[in-house]
């Protein structure tokens, strides 16, 4: 018997968890994206056995050519798909707005979507992160409003939370423990079932509050972890010493593990989850409360794209420049190195910042071919990008700028200046080739 797994959004979750399933046995799996001018030309890329993604993914290109080609796997947008499914997992994106308000229009499109054409017997997963609360009080609400059906008894609701990141999709979905919640016990066991096939590690099940806040809380933990490292260096650049050697002293013992401080948080994940868990608590909480750990470490983290930036002008200062007459060369649009994913990437917040101080902006990333943001000028030519440059500022520690030739590079530039935001470089190294060098984290003459 064949079983009829319907994907909804073809993205960073969607797609790998899509192929990983088509390529089981007995699954037939069909990928749902809404055509836009904006996405819809995936829907021909992936039917075509390609992958969207410029940056690494091991084994994704393969995967995906495989159950194209054996027609276990398949694209469209159109929804009524979903009225012969016997499984839809919901992998929209949730993002927040500027008050840290849950955006849900696509979540609860989907719903609505779902609901008007669910068949008796579905099981619905919610693989994309909410705010505590949301699966009951948004997804099953909406569902049985439209459908008429009940939630755990004529339908199956369950949410669980993925643990993706891009260079790691296949990997991460793969070999890492899978978290589980259900409305019911029976409609978790369901999900199990399914994830089981796919999933070589641990699969717990739980109640659905309890996944959905494991998933907020996860992602605040790491959040929390990197503003204290990046607060950390900042104090270490006040003093005037090496952030880095600190880190080595103190991970030495094996009770620590100091993050890595750098130029700023990005991903569709991190930057929000925080505000979902806050969300979640005083929309359903028994009371409100503001939990003011996790909002400091949204806030140190947001600050360093803008610490970079006063780097950068004091560089330049050091110089003689004005920022204002300055090229600025960003290096690094993607938020994670080796990856195309821009979202929430500090290099908004950096260029935005830069070019209200009046700097000319350029952009370079090997892995972004395009990025919609600012008036910014992308050059996917490394020596074009540089030409004439007053400073380079590295945002993405992608490979290809481990191994920059500064000498040629020092060569075409107006005037050599280099902010590492990542560490990337050897400080003595840079400076050795003539550069005015500033980093995060290390001994300078700024304070913010």
């Amino acid at each position: 018997m064949v079983l009829r797994i319907t994907v909804i959004g073809m993205g960073y979750v969607g797609i790998p968890c899509a192929a990983l399933l088509s390529d089981v046995d007995g699954f037939q799996v069909t990928g749902l994206q809404r055509k836009s001018k904006r996405s819809g030309w995936k829907i021909d890329y992936l039917n075509a056995g390609k992958s969207p993604f410029e940056g690494d993914e091991p084994g994704l290109d393969d995967l995906i050519a495989r159950v194209v080609a054996k027609g276990s796997f398949k694209v469209t947008d159109d929804i009524e798909v979903l009225s012969d499914s016997d499984v839809i997992l919901i992998d929209v994106q949730t993002p927040t707005d500027e008050n840290h308000i849950p955006q849900y229009h696509s979540l609860k499109q989907v719903s609505e979507q779902i609901g008007q054409r669910i068949k008796k017997g579905t099981l619905v997963v919610v693989e994309s992160t909410v705010a505590p609360g949301t699966t009951q009080n948004v997804v099953q609400k909406i569902i049985e409003e439209h459908s008429g059906f009940t939630g755990g008894e004529e339908f199956d609701l369950a949410f669980a939370y993925e643990r993706v990141m891009p260079g790691k999709l296949i990997n991460n979905i793969v070999n890492l423990p899978r978290i589980v919640g259900g409305i019911t016990p029976r409609g978790a066991e369901r999900a199990v079932e399914i994830y089981s096939k796919i999933v070589k590690a641990n699969v717990h099940t739980t109640d659905v509050l309890t996944a959905e806040i494991s998933k907020t809380i996860e992602n605040s933990y790491r959040d929390v972890n990197i503003a204290f490292v990046n607060e950390m260096a900042l104090v270490c650049e006040s003093l005037g010493v090496n952030v880095y050697e600190i880190i080595d002293l103190i991970n030495e013992l094996p009770s620590r593990n100091l993050h890595i401080p750098g130029a700023g948080v990005g991903g569709h994940c991190l930057p929000k989850d925080t505000w979902l868990l806050r969300f979640g608590l005083n929309e359903y909480g028994t009371q409100k409360m503001e939990p003011r750990f996790i909002a400091l470490a949204r806030e140190i983290n947001n600050h360093m794209p803008i610490h970079m930036a006063l780097l950068v002008e004091d560089a330049l200062n050091s110089k003689g420049l004005v920022i204002h007459d300055a090229n600025v060369t960003v290096l690094g649009a993607a938020y994670l190195e080796n990856s195309d994913d821009t979202r929430n990437t500090p290099a908004a917040t950096l260029v935005s910042v830069l070019e209200s101080k009046g700097a000319t902006i350029t952009i370079h990333d090997p892995h972004v071919n395009e990025w919609e943001f600012g008036t910014h000028k992308m050059e996917k030519d490394l020596n074009q990008a540089v030409q004439d440059a007053d400073c380079l500022v590295l945002v993405t520690r992608h490979r290809e700028y481990t191994k920059l030739d500064l000498d040629s590079l020092k060569k075409l530039m107006r005037t050599p200046v280099f902010v590492d935001g990542r560490n990337v470089l050897d400080e003595d190294d840079v400076k050795a080739k003539g550069f005015e060098y500033r980093a995060i984290g290390k001994a300078g003459t700024l304070n913010d």
